[in-house]
């Protein structure tokens, strides 16, 4: 076990739908969680070429402010007939209002051009934790599944109605929260980061 605590965290983000994610994850354990807002963190341009990147660009400009340390996750969905697009531009193609109905009809428009018949994707997430003194760990998951169309569902957020993944039959969009927090490609890396850092 690490000799940082995690008492208290900031979880680097804007978006409620992660942050309700993040606060299940964490609901067993006793850490009191704060979202961006409550240190007013701007959201630092995505400038990094992995999901690795700008999950600790994001953590690094957190910690700067926060006296806490900082967990931030970048995340996106990897289409496989689309070269990994829209990989870590999937918030970028939600456009500024981050209509995420647009990036989904984006990702479907673009296979149909391409005449796709692969419809393999995966969820990927790299969460990077950055503590007050410098310290920085990274943990990466991922989730295997393919492309539903049209749009399934209206729970999660993101692109969760139009993922399936492997061995189920219902999108991300369709499922209970508890279930979709037992398999996503959050949940993955948030083990590995629970197993190195909390206990109950």
């Amino acid at each position: 076990m690490p000799s940082q605590t995690l008492s208290h965290l900031v979880i680097a983000t804007h978006n409620p739908g992660k942050f309700s994610e993040f606060q299940d994850y964490f609901s067993p354990y006793p850490i009191t969680l704060y979202d961006a807002s409550a240190f007013h963190l701007p959201e630092p341009e995505e400038t990094g070429e992995t999901f690795v990147d700008n999950a600790l660009l994001k953590a690094r400009a957190g910690a700067a402010r926060c006296p806490y340390p900082v967990l931030s996750d970048d995340s996106g969905l990897c289409v496989r007939a689309l070269q990994g697009a829209p990989g870590i531009f999937s918030a970028r193609w939600a456009g500024k209002n981050k209509d995420f109905s647009e990036a989904m009809t984006r990702v479907w428009e673009t296979l149909s051009s391409q005449k796709a018949t692969d419809f393999r994707a995966s969820f990927v997430c790299a969460l990077a934790l950055v503590f007050p003194d410098g310290t920085e760990s990274v943990f990466e998951g991922s989730v295997s599944g393919r492309i539903t169309w049209p749009p399934q569902g209206d729970k999660g957020f993101g692109y969760d109605p139009i993922f399936t993944p492997n061995h189920h039959w219902q999108t991300f969009g369709e499922m209970d929260a508890g279930k979709k927090h037992f398999i996503s490609h959050r949940a993955d890396a948030m083990r590995k980061l629970i197993a190195a850092y909390c206990s109950v």
